[in-house]
């Protein structure tokens, strides 16, 4: 298991100087990111982590809402192995009606992605385990009626702001899950207090372990009341200070 950064993080550094925040993210020790809408700046992007030696193992793109051949493309110029859709609104999670036609949707964009070599995810925010379908939490039934080949990247704050322990989420999704998003603060949807990894009430060790086919764990803030590279400079000091990852 290793750990990257989801962009999003740093969107407004990125906004003013891509180049200078890949850059940044490498001196910190960073060696892999996840990008986020990655198809208007693919050929900048690449070009920043191809200077900095670094890879980008998944990403994410609006897969059901925008052109799934653009975004294929895009990745696959990027090195991306995972396509991960990252939000569908809480209204879509509320029947079974509409989780099913979202899984449909999602089985159908991997089949696409597949032709492109390219595997397909969901993540995941808090309403999708406030919402109960059939005595579960929308994710959980979710997660069964997805052909095999896709995988889940559980953001573990959001199951916690949702109501559920990451830990037992992550036991009953299984090995389905090959990613995780790793973040910290106070269990509020106040994304500005968000804190360090190791900082806050999530037990983020415990969440790690609880993850058994875990490939990466993607480091991210929604929002921090701080300077952001510090931030994220702590959260990577203290997980591989835990021996958690093989590396960064």
């Amino acid at each position: 298991m290793s750990y990257s950064l989801q962009l999003y993080t740093l969107r407004n550094a990125i906004q003013e100087d891509l180049p200078g925040t890949i850059r940044k993210v490498a001196d910190i020790g960073f060696t892999q990111v996840e990008p986020y809408n990655f198809v208007a700046t693919a050929q900048e992007l690449g070009e920043a982590l191809r200077e900095n030696g670094m890879t980008a193992p998944s990403g994410h793109a609006p897969l059901l809402s925008q052109d799934q051949d653009r975004i294929f493309t895009a990745a696959r110029e990027l090195g991306i192995t995972t396509v991960i859709e990252p939000f569908i609104p809480a209204d879509r999670w509320q029947s079974a009606e509409d989780v099913q036609a979202t899984a449909a949707q999602l089985n159908e964009a991997a089949k696409k992605g597949a032709g492109y070599g390219i595997r397909v995810g969901y993540h995941n925010h808090q309403w999708e385990l406030e919402s109960r379908i059939e005595g579960r939490t929308a994710l959980e039934y979710f997660a069964d009626l997805l052909d095999p080949e896709l995988v889940l990247e559980v953001d573990t704050y959001w199951v916690a702001v949702g109501g559920q322990d990451p830990v037992d989420i992550l036991g009953k999704l299984g090995t389905r899950v090959k990613f995780i998003h790793i973040k910290d603060g106070p269990l509020t949807t106040n994304t500005k207090a968000q804190l360090p990894a190791g900082q806050g009430k999530v037990a983020v060790l415990d969440v790690i372990a609880a993850a058994k086919s875990l490939e990466v764990g993607v480091v991210e803030f929604d929002d921090y009341d701080g300077d952001i590279f510090e931030g994220i400079n702590e959260s990577l000091s203290f997980l591989t200070a835990s021996g958690e990852g093989i590396k960064a």
